[in-house]
């Protein structure tokens, strides 16, 4: 698989992506070259690219919603096969050996490493990853649709059962994770309340388009009691304003990897038993559970495509707000 791709690459942080030509990668063992057909634009890939998260392994090619195809089998490959569409996640790798792996929660793994972040990831025409952590993508959506999935839907799901069985849940920042997870909890007879920045308008209408009971800025109260509320926005001043916003007993998810300081806040919004939990990565049982679910409900995703060359105007587009649903950058032929 000898040759040259294009990939746009995080050289220094605060500079933005540069598109390079590099040599096409080569899998070693466990490992399979994935033929990159779309890759979603998450937030986290702006953390990463604005210097919000510690240490990225630089250059790096961001990107961790990776639809593709497997060209190439590492050795001792045996559980994918050539020309298999796979999708490929935010946990890139992680050891199998310590107690949190052994307990099937390697999204804690202290070794584990991340796509687009320590591993090369999606913003390119191809990559290697780890056999263990690639999905194989049931028929149904398309590479652009489907991208999305792979990280929104991941962290969404994982962030809703995380919250319990609430019957009145609330969701703060509408972005592309929250219209993927409304079609979830709508799907299993939940009320929704979207809380989205204020003055955004189309994000409110976008909200009540996909079925929200009510839709209005986050500095706003709810309209009833919440049992549970998950914060997608990146914004810490959101913590008290939904433990405020949930009844006695409700919890409060915070699903983002990166979130700005939390305010102090009186404890009578924490007492009668409300709770704060966060979401950390995702595990291998979470992809197959989604992936399994997302085609029955049937999860619709909406996505803006770009060229692979528009990855920073794609971000500049995540950053200011001005997208509903997903940018997926279009990298394959």
């Amino acid at each position: 698989m000898a040759g040259m791709m294009r990939a746009m690459v995080l050289e220094a942080i605060g500079r933005g992506l540069r598109l390079v030509e590099r040599p096409r990668p080569e899998p070693g063992p466990g490992q399979v070259l994935v033929e990159v057909r779309a890759c979603g634009v998450c937030r986290t890939d702006l953390h990463v690219v604005d210097g919000e998260l510690a240490d990225p392994v630089l250059p790096i090619v961001p990107g961790h919603e990776v639809v593709g195809i497997v060209s190439a089998l590492g050795a001792g490959v045996s559980q994918l096969r050539e020309g298999q569409r796979v999708g490929v996640p935010w946990l890139g790798y992680s050891c199998g050996r310590c107690d949190f792996c052994r307990a099937g929660r390697e999204n804690l793994c202290p070794q584990a490493r991340f796509t687009g972040y320590q591993l090369d990831g999606g913003y390119g025409e191809a990559m290697v990853a780890d056999a263990r952590y690639c999905f194989p993508l049931p028929a149904g959506p398309g590479d652009v649709e489907a991208a999305p999935l792979l990280c929104a839907g991941l962290i969404g799901y994982r962030a809703l059962r995380k919250a319990g069985d609430p019957a009145r849940l609330g969701l703060y920042g509408f972005g592309t994770a929250a219209h993927i997870v409304i079609q979830l909890a709508l799907s299993e007879g939940r009320t929704v309340f979207a809380f989205t920045r204020p003055g955004d308008d189309a994000a409110e209408a976008f909200a009540r388009s996909l079925g929200a009971a009510w839709a209005g800025p986050s500095d706003a109260p709810a309209p009833e009691p919440l049992d549970a509320a998950i914060i997608f926005a990146p914004v810490g001043a959101l913590v008290p304003a939904a433990l405020k916003a949930v009844a006695p007993g409700g919890r409060v998810v915070c699903a983002g990897i990166h979130m700005s300081d939390i305010p102090s806040f009186p404890y009578d919004l924490l007492w009668r038993e409300r709770e704060i939990v966060s979401v950390a990565n995702l595990t291998r049982r979470d992809g197959i559970e989604f992936l399994a679910l997302a085609p029955k409900v049937p999860v619709r995703t909406t996505v803006t495509p770009y060229a692979l060359a528009d990855a920073n105007r794609a971000l500049d587009d995540l950053r200011s707000g001005r997208l509903q649903g997903a940018a997926v950058l279009v990298t394959g032929s």
